[in-house]
């Protein structure tokens, strides 16, 4: 039986699909955010044009995966639920991780991680970061010393705008947070070590150039050099600490993926931060977390299964506005889709988040804040929604970044009777949720009890 090939977008479709969807998307940055550019995406809300381009696209030529012609370079839409299904379970073959953009973003500072390892040496390290990472695991190893070092860092936070009419702000949160991040991954000698953050920054801001630049080698050794004394001075109640004392063979890496966990958990500060937000602009949901915070003891550990809205109102914040703007997959081999159309090897393969995770055809809340739906059934094996991907590329550091996350609101709202968003945002109901935030404009006044 012959294939049948997909759905080709037509030249303009393919000239809208650049303006609204690809050229948008790289320009906010897709491994470090340019705060700039994310302020003029909020402003002109691209992902909703972007939406409308998609649905446009759907519309006319249906649910299955659409052709887009680029020059030197074979690219193919995911439009439904069905086809993402594939795109997840269908990794690492024959649909590999270790995408050919991917690959020119990430070498810059992490070359050795598990997503852009070839295949021969992919499971061993992936293997390798669901031991660290305590993927599966009813809670992690480490949440018993890592909650009072949370509790810290959110306690100095609340310091700077103790008594004062200083206003919480992006800045100070991300400088809480990567506090935060180093202590976790690295260790408490890492707490104000802010070079090797730099240098991450610097080599991330390269990567979002792909493979148009060439990495700075010299930035990079200094780097991962940075990253290596941590993992052998192996201080205890660290994620490097784990690192050094787990098996693994020179094909393994270790040290390698170390840098992957730094920088995505730097996305969690984006979702956290833009969970603060909706919770300030939600009366019922802010009142919900209370309720939880009351029933809990501050004292006490966090666990796995504590703050549980809380854990679902940073889904939330991740499905509204996704920080991994798109997943990226590689046709090893050939591949059908749910309509029975065939893509050949060597096609990049686009899951745009956006699009999917407000797409109201699958979607009923799709603009609205709904936390409860990742707690009541409504989000479960929806294909639809992938704030930590899906499937074997699934992260292993979810209910690791949950925790934390969870764990910092909890810290923060707990002394205070509500947050006031500042200056007042469109984000409280009926107004439909933008597709679309600038997090480093939001600010907040901390009303204390």
């Amino acid at each position: 039986m012959q294939q049948r090939p997909p759905a080709r977008a037509s030249v303009l479709e393919t000239v809208l699909l650049g303006a609204t969807v690809f050229v948008p998307t790289l320009a906010q940055g897709a491994i470090l955010r340019r705060p700039r550019m994310v302020r003029l995406a909020a402003r002109f809300d691209t992902h909703r044009r972007a939406h409308r381009t998609l649905a446009r696209v759907r519309s006319r030529h249906g649910a299955g995966p659409v052709s887009v012609t680029v020059p030197g370079r074979r690219m193919l839409l995911l439009l439904s639920p069905q086809d993402a299904r594939i795109l997840f379970t269908a990794t690492p073959a024959p649909l590999t991780p270790a995408n050919r953009e991917k690959a020119g973003a990430l070498r810059h500072f992490e070359p050795d991680g598990v997503l852009i390892s070839p295949a021969e040496v992919r499971p061993e390290r992936r293997a390798f970061n669901e031991t660290v990472l305590d993927r599966g695991a009813p809670a992690h190893r480490l949440f018993p010393v890592l909650t009072p070092r949370i509790r810290e860092e959110a306690q100095a936070l609340l310091a700077l705008h103790h008594g004062s009419a200083r206003p919480l702000d992006w800045d100070d949160f991300s400088a809480a947070f990567w506090r935060i991040i180093r202590r976790v991954v690295l260790g408490d000698a890492a707490r104000d070590d802010h070079r090797i953050t730099e240098l991450l920054a610097r080599l991330r801001a390269d990567g979002n150039w792909l493979n148009l630049r060439r990495p700075k080698d010299r930035t990079r050794d200094a780097f991962l050099a940075r990253v290596r004394a941590y993992v052998d001075s192996a201080e205890p109640g660290s994620l490097a600490a784990l690192v050094a004392a787990t098996p693994s063979t020179e094909a393994t890496e270790p040290v390698g993926q170390v840098p992957h966990w730094l920088f995505a958990y730097d996305a969690a500060s984006i979702a956290t931060y833009s969970a603060l937000a909706l919770l300030a602009s939600h009366p019922e949901q802010a009142d919900r977390v209370r309720t939880e915070l009351a029933g809990t003891d501050p004292a006490q550990p966090a666990t796995a299964d504590a703050l549980p809205f809380l854990r679902a109102c940073v889904l939330e914040s991740l499905r509204l506005w996704p920080t991994s703007l798109a997943i990226l997959r590689d046709t090893t081999a050939d591949i059908t889709w749910h309509n029975g159309t065939s893509t050949p090897a060597d096609t990049c393969v686009v899951f745009y988040s956006s699009f999917f995770h407000r797409d109201d055809q699958h979607v009923p809340h799709a603009d609205e804040f709904a936390p409860e739906a990742w707690l009541d059934g409504r989000n479960e094996d929806n294909w639809a929604l992938a704030p930590f991907s899906h499937g074997p590329a699934k992260c292993p550091g979810q209910d690791l970044v949950l925790f934390t996350a969870a764990t910092l609101l909890a810290a923060l709202l707990r002394d205070h009777k509500a947050l006031l968003l500042l200056p007042r945002r469109p984000l409280a109901p009926p107004v439909p949720l933008p597709r679309t935030i600038d997090h480093t404009s939001l600010r907040f006044a901390l009303l204390p009890k």
